[in-house]
């Protein structure tokens, strides 16, 4: 039998030399620090082309204006408490499609009390916290229930004379305080601002011992005055009835009665957690 030759057209074994030459630099492209090949691994292919996938869409206003998301983002460039330089990086994708792995898995490293977050009494006591009163403790009737956002008048930290001057009735369980914080929008600025409005000791210790309070939300990392830091602190969280959820993001929503959805996570042992809260009209 006579042998046969294939023979391939000359610009055929160029478009397969070149593809292969563009997959080889495609694959050399992906190989980065943030996205190391793993060995003895090829990285898959996707479904959809750039083209096809749509644009992802983020809001703050669901349906129709009665839902409001009042959760601060989490990215590198919001401020954290005490620091100049912001939150920073906290998100890493050791496990990546890019670089071979099945699928993408992120890993995060940030303080608990980061962006909107909740306190614990253990954030400030120690025999408290010696005493497991973590965010694991804390109660959900609390946090979700009826809620009212108020304004607080913007020339001064919140005193006892603001706090009466705002009238808040007796049986309202849950009060978001707007501040100045909101109009200087602190919580979009990188570096900690110490100037950021909170509550004064006597304050906070006339909403404890005047109002039936038990969930306190503001709109900074902190409820308390920076002058006034540990004072403040030790007022709300003594008798371990009141919540404070920090760093809320109230810009554009209208003063008034909504139903607030807030939960954290169930962290074992830790006096702080990040919080996504909704309101809801």
């Amino acid at each position: 039998m006579a042998k046969t030759t294939l023979k391939l057209p000359f610009s055929l074994l160029f478009f397969t030399s070149l593809t292969l030459t563009l997959a080889t630099l495609a694959l050399t492209a992906a190989e980065t620090a943030a996205y190391p090949t793993i060995p003895g691994t090829m990285p898959t292919g996707c479904s959809l082309s750039e083209e096809e996938v749509p644009t992802p869409v983020r809001r703050e206003v669901y349906e129709n204006g009665q839902i409001y998301d009042i959760t601060h983002r989490i990215t590198s460039d919001m401020p954290s408490f005490g620091s100049k330089e912001g939150l920073g990086q906290y998100l890493w994708l050791p496990k990546s499609i890019k670089n071979g792995s099945l699928a993408n898995n992120s890993e995060m490293k940030l303080p608990s009390h980061t962006g909107t977050h909740v306190d614990a009494p253990g954030h400030v006591f120690d025999h408290y916290f010696d005493a497991g009163y973590d965010v694991d403790t804390l109660d959900l009737g609390v946090l979700n229930g009826p809620a009212l956002l108020v304004d607080v008048p913007r020339d001064k930290n919140i005193t006892a004379e603001v706090m009466e001057s705002l009238n808040i009735p007796r049986g309202v369980r849950r009060v978001i305080f707007r501040t100045l914080n909101t109009d200087r929008k602190l919580m979009f600025k990188r570096e900690f601002d110490s100037s950021y409005v909170g509550f004064m000791k006597d304050g906070a210790r006339w909403l404890v011992q005047n109002t039936d309070i038990k969930l306190v939300g503001i709109d900074y990392l902190s409820a308390a005055a920076h002058d006034d830091l540990l004072p403040s602190h030790y007022e709300f969280l003594e008798g371990r009835e009141v919540i404070l959820v920090e760093g809320l993001k109230l810009d554009g929503v209208p003063a008034g009665l909504y139903n607030i959805h807030c939960l954290h996570l169930r962290l074992l042992g830790a006096e702080g957690s990040p919080i996504r809260c909704i309101l809801i009209k």
